[in-house]
């Protein structure tokens, strides 16, 4: 259907601006393509990274130092200190390597707000939100541990296999379902 024209030069009725624009969902199959693309490539990505300053950048600058601090901070008798991919501490520490740093939820999330139609001003805004809670989770995530095998080693590998990475994939979907549902909920 044209528009309305005025001296043959064509233009919107008014109110047709006011309409919010269209978010219909992009077709399943193509969500998913998306969301599999984007996860593989990033995975591509970081797996070209191993060994290189980005990834001491983001396992001993970006994990592993700040959980140090934060150990240091809770109980400082322990005396936690960032050696390398690794939580240093008498008593036991902790070794961070290349899958304990939450990248991959990191990617999910990231693949997963690629995927979905939405304002990239929002897109752009959740995902970066998200970037920072999955960090935080992460931390938190890396104490649990930390303490788990210091103080209850039989508990530490079912937190770091099946219960800890659970709590993380569970909290950002949620996280996720939040962001893209926000209007609903308001």
């Amino acid at each position: 259907m044209p528009f309305p024209a005025y001296n043959e030069v064509p233009y919107l009725p008014d109110g047709a601006c006011d309409q919010p624009p269209s978010r219909d969902p992009y077709p399943l199959g193509l969500t998913v393509a998306i969301f599999i693309g984007v996860f593989a490539i990033l995975q591509w990505v970081w797996g070209e990274a191993r060994n290189t300053w980005v990834e001491r950048l983001v396992i001993h600058e970006a994990t592993v130092k700040p959980a140090a601090a934060l150990i240091r901070t809770i109980t400082p008798d322990i005396d936690a200190r960032p050696v390398a991919a690794s939580i240093k501490a008498s008593g036991g520490g902790l070794n961070i390597l290349n899958g304990c740093e939450g990248t991959e939820v990191m990617f999910l999330l990231a693949a997963a707000f690629a995927a979905v139609r939405m304002n990239w001003r929002r897109k752009l805004m959740g995902l970066g939100l998200g970037l920072g809670f999955v960090f935080l989770l992460n931390q938190a995530r890396i104490l649990a541990l930390f303490y788990a095998f210091r103080d209850a080693r039989p508990l530490f590998d079912l937190l770091h296999t099946t219960v800890l990475p659970a709590i993380l994939i569970a909290a950002v979907a949620l996280y996720f379902y939040a962001v893209l549902h926000r209007d609903r909920m308001a």
